[in-house]
């Protein structure tokens, strides 16, 4: 009797575990059939075409629009500086006055160059000289008379520009050498110089009105206008040189100032992409968005244009109308299937 009793314990016992040990498996096989099952949820949103103002920002350093070097051409000694740094002069004003000792001396052989060739001149006409001799003392008369010519306007040097005094290099009393005695600055107008790229050569006009920001004035804006368009580009940086002008009638703009140059070159249809859509490629600078078709994804290479708000314009990489994911990117792969879950 007990012998059965204990059979019967054991079997019961054996039954069971057996039993746990099956549903312990079967639970395993369900939740790993649930998990290879289960899509990466994400969000999309379809994007359309719309008009985009295609605006082009450069930066540049203010330059004054002229700049003359006030020297000499031969070494002289300075008498008087009439000016200083940050004067503001006319278009022939005095700036400086040099020592003159040498102009009374050549005055003198000007005028003895003078009379030999007209007494020269007179011989001729009598029959007593030679054109050969004529000839020889206009060369020197025309040479002399250069000579006087230059040092009178080298004693007293004018501005040929109405501008500033931006430098001074020498005080009365000292001689000449290589370096300016001033610097003048034309400063009304300015001009910014900016390379555009050379996909832009066809828009830009001379004449072009063009919106420029200066740092130190924050958000306040100047208008300039294109002067000069340089006709080569550079191989380098495919880019090429254009001049602008700011009229700075009250002249608080000053070379040397950084500005932030606009153009606008009108509007153009252009496929417009949540940011949220955009994937950058770490360590290439590529960027990516993933386009969602037919319940996967696709990973899109696009080139983004001007970043408008919280969307970019696209200039490549999506067609209207297609569906891009703007969330759950991190689990995604290029042809993943997905679950949409904002439809």
């Amino acid at each position: 009797m007990h012998s059965i009793k204990f059979y019967f314990q054991a079997a019961t016992i054996a039954f069971c575990a057996t039993a746990i040990i099956s549903c312990g498996s079967g639970e395993k096989e369900t939740r790993a059939s649930n998990t290879t099952e289960e899509l990466p949820k994400v969000e999309i949103k379809q994007v359309h075409l719309q008009d985009v103002a295609q605006i082009a920002e450069y930066t540049a350093t203010v330059e004054a629009y002229k700049t003359n070097n006030i020297t000499t051409s031969t070494a002289n000694r300075i008498k008087e500086i009439l000016v200083d740094v940050g004067s503001q002069v006319t278009k022939g004003q005095r700036l400086v006055i040099l020592d003159n000792v040498n102009i009374e001396q050549m005055k003198v052989r000007l005028d003895n160059t003078e009379r030999e060739y007209n007494r020269a001149v007179e011989l001729l006409r009598i029959g007593g000289g030679t054109q050969q001799a004529v000839d020889q003392l206009k060369t020197e008369l025309d040479a002399s008379r250069r000579q006087y010519t230059n040092m009178v306007e080298n004693t007293e040097l004018v501005s040929p520009i109405t501008g500033v005094v931006t430098a001074r290099n020498y005080d009365p009393g000292d001689m000449t050498s290589a370096q300016p005695i001033l610097t003048i600055e034309q400063v009304r107008p300015v001009k910014v110089m900016v390379n555009v790229s050379e996909v832009d050569y066809t828009k830009v006009k001379k004449g072009m009105k063009v919106s420029v920001k200066l740092d130190v004035y924050g958000e306040e804006t100047f208008s300039g206008t294109v002067e000069r368009i340089y006709p080569t580009i550079d191989p380098t940086t495919r880019t090429f040189t254009v001049e602008i002008n700011i009229p700075n009638n009250d002249e608080r703009i000053r070379p040397g100032m950084f500005a932030r140059v606009e153009m606008n070159f009108g509007s153009a249809n252009r496929v417009v992409v949540p940011d949220r859509a955009i994937v950058k490629q770490s360590g290439s600078g590529n960027k990516y968005v993933y386009v969602y078709k037919d319940g996967k994804v696709s990973f899109n290479k696009v080139e983004l244009g001007q970043r408008l708000d919280d969307a970019y314009e696209l200039l490549s990489g999506i067609e209207n109308g297609a569906d891009v994911v703007i969330t759950g990117q991190s689990r995604l792969a290029d042809g993943a299937a997905v679950e949409v879950i904002n439809k």
